[in-house]
């Protein structure tokens, strides 16, 4: 009430002020009159003789109304008036890095333009008012380093047009993520580290896709995709999926947090100090782990920048920490371990080899973070079997860092730690061709592609898979061709990802006395088996070119038919199968094309040629099959053909 006081003494008392200054300018002096202390005189300029405030600092106008105030960075003491509200068509108020206190005005809500809300690193107290889903063009909240507390109102799902930043970190937030909390969208940055959250993330909508950065900090809490599993069993993680450690944070010396410290009495029985060491292992790994990297990172130090034609090697290692290494394999390649674990991520694929997250490093900028299965790393028997294991991983990860091919995924950069794996590529951001096929994240109604395009993306993943075979350093198998593994970029050109994992993880595993390993086939099961060739479906079959070529074959299937390689479930079959009785039984060819085809009928001579590659490559005879460079050379006649 002290600030509409202010507001009511401003009308009465200075009747030429009132008949001077818009309301919106009125607004502005309640602001002014409720900050206490300005070092940087920056409402000096803010007078009541003014016609108007658009012509003050920090202020923007559009048709004589403040549409923003911006005024972060000034040292600001004083709080926020409820006077504020009458700013009703404001739509940035943005007041960061500011000593503002007290509460968060429950008339804030009024102003229904608001589309960013900025109020990140002040003093502000107590909780956020459950009107703010009322802000319905808000697409930008940020709320983070301040005082807040109380439970994370679930109204904030209501805000539908959330599109930037919802960042609530470094409060004193309490209770449980709410389950509304899902309906927020995949694209929005959600930020929920450091606050006192507890109970198990719920596993629901956007939450399952966010990696264990949003959730960091908060001991509490449990459940996907934190390595903290909730004790009363109502985690109901994908055994097949590995649980991912927090921060996509290698795992670093324990200790015992202060809060912890400040707790403890000596009369605890043994039991209960046990209780509290186990916790605060858990604890620790998010609570530590941020502020042990800010002191190591003076200690990292580049030993070396290695150059072998374009490619650059910088290698870090931390004073005594000689079992981890982080090495940037493109000299271009700036971006310090630090940052990269810091950065927001979201996960955005999950296999048996581990999880891919999308990594935020800053506006419009993004990287894919894929973190290697625990459980496919392997374990040494000791220090010589340690020292094996991460000489196995840097030769295999340096192998994939050279191969570079304007359609197979760059790698950027690697990090290797006993317990923890991580390869850093490029971020391709229009998903899978598997997805833009038969529909998926990130647009699972995306239009039908075009014969153009789908030819010209089978030829680009012919030339990729011809440069690993042919041209790339160890003239290599990929071993999992598939069209969940093919990426497309805003433009629809096609990259082959995941080369090299199959080779990696064999690499680190443990080692026999013989050292010997062999590149296997992916397992003969589930729906992955329908890219497999016949005779890679034994147990311990060897991943070979030929089988990269039966794989092809079969995403080109896919690509024309636009039917999924394991079948429909219509009792067919699998779509190779499919495929060569539809062309043995004579049927029309618009029984076997994809329907959403079946109008660009001057393509047909190229789709029936491509039909007839396809078939090559899958050739149930492995010596009848072309070599992937004749496949590119006939996919190139097709279409030079008209």
């Amino acid at each position: 009430m002290v600030g509409f006081s202010t507001f009511v003494t401003l009308l009465l008392f200075l009747p030429s002020l009132a008949a001077s200054l818009t309301t919106d300018g009125l607004a502005l002096l309640a602001l002014k009159s409720a900050i206490s202390v300005d070092p940087t005189g920056a409402l000096d300029a803010w007078l009541d003789s003014d016609p108007d405030p658009c012509g003050w600092l920090g202020v923007t106008c559009r048709g004589g109304r403040v549409t923003a105030l911006a005024l972060s960075n000034r040292s600001l003491e004083g709080y926020l008036p409820s006077e504020l509200s009458l700013l009703s068509s404001l739509q940035t108020l943005s007041l960061s890095h500011n000593h503002l206190s007290g509460p968060i005005p429950t008339t804030i809500t009024a102003l229904r333009s608001l589309v960013v809300l900025d109020l990140s690193n002040n003093n502000l107290s107590g909780p956020i008012p459950a009107e703010i889903g009322a802000l319905g063009s808000l697409s930008h909240l940020d709320l983070s380093s301040n005082l807040l507390n109380g439970s994370l109102p679930p109204e904030i799902a209501a805000l539908l047009q959330l599109s930037g930043v919802l960042n609530l970190s470094c409060n004193s937030f309490s209770g449980q993520i709410p389950p509304a909390f899902g309906t927020i969208p995949v694209a929005v940055s959600l930020d929920l580290r450091q606050n006192n959250l507890s109970g198990e993330i719920p596993q629901v909508g956007s939450l399952v896709n966010q990696g264990p950065t949003a959730f960091a900090g908060n001991p509490g809490l449990c459940g996907f995709p934190l390595k903290n599993p909730c004790s009363d069993g109502a985690n109901k993680q994908d055994p097949n999926i590995p649980l991912p450690n927090p921060n996509l944070n290698p795992s670093s010396p324990t200790s015992r947090p202060i809060e912890a410290e400040k707790r403890l009495r000596p009369a605890m029985t043994v039991t209960i100090l046990a209780g509290a060491v186990l916790a605060a292992i858990f604890s620790i790994l998010v609570l530590q782990w941020q502020f042990r990297r800010k002191r190591a990172a003076g200690e990292l130090k580049a030993s070396t920048k290695v150059k072998g034609g374009s490619t650059a090697v910088t290698e870090h290692r931390r004073e005594g920490q000689s079992e981890e290494i982080y090495v940037a394999v493109d000299g271009r390649f700036d971006l310090e371990l630090e940052e990269l674990l810091r950065a927001s991520a979201y996960v955005v694929g999950k296999s048996r080899s581990g999880i891919v997250y999308k990594v935020v490093v800053g506006p419009g900028s993004a990287l894919a973070v894929r973190r290697l299965s625990e459980a496919a790393d392997g374990e040494g028997d000791g220090d010589g079997d340690d020292w094996r294991l991460r000489r196995a991983f840097e030769s295999e990860a340096a192998a994939i860092g050279r191969v570079s091919h304007p359609n197979v995924v760059s790698l950027r950069a690697y990090y290797y730690a006993p317990d923890e794996k991580l390869l850093i590529y490029d971020y391709v951001p229009n998903g899978t061709l598997q997805a833009a096929l038969h529909g998926g994240q990130p647009n699972p109604t995306v239009p039908a592609l075009p014969w153009a395009a789908r030819l010209a993306i089978v030829q680009g993943v012919a030339r990729g898979l011809t440069y690993l075979h042919e041209c790339g350093p160890r003239k290599s198998v990929h071993g999992n061709i598939r069209s969940s593994k093919i990426l497309l970029d805003d433009e629809l050109r096609p990259y082959i990802s995941g080369f090299g994992i199959a080779r990696l993880l064999s690499g680190t595993q443990k080692f026999t006395h013989s050292g010997s390993k062999k590149l296997v086939a992916a397992p003969g099961r589930g729906p992955h088996a329908a890219y497999l060739a016949p005779e890679a479906r034994a147990p311990g079959a060897a991943a070979t070119q030929k089988g990269d070529v039966y794989a092809f074959g079969v995403v080109v299937m896919e690509v024309v038919t636009g039917r999924p390689a394991a079948g429909c479930g219509d009792g067919e079959g699998e779509l190779e199968g499919w495929v060569r009785r539809a062309f043995g039984e004579e049927r029309p060819l618009s029984e076997v094309v994809d329907p959403a085809l079946l109008h660009e009928v001057h393509a047909k001579k190229q789709v029936l040629a491509v039909f007839h590659v396809a078939l090559g490559c899958t050739e149930p005879d492995p010596e009848m099959r072309p070599r992937m460079r004749a496949v590119v050379e006939s996919l190139d006649r097709v279409g030079s053909a008209r």
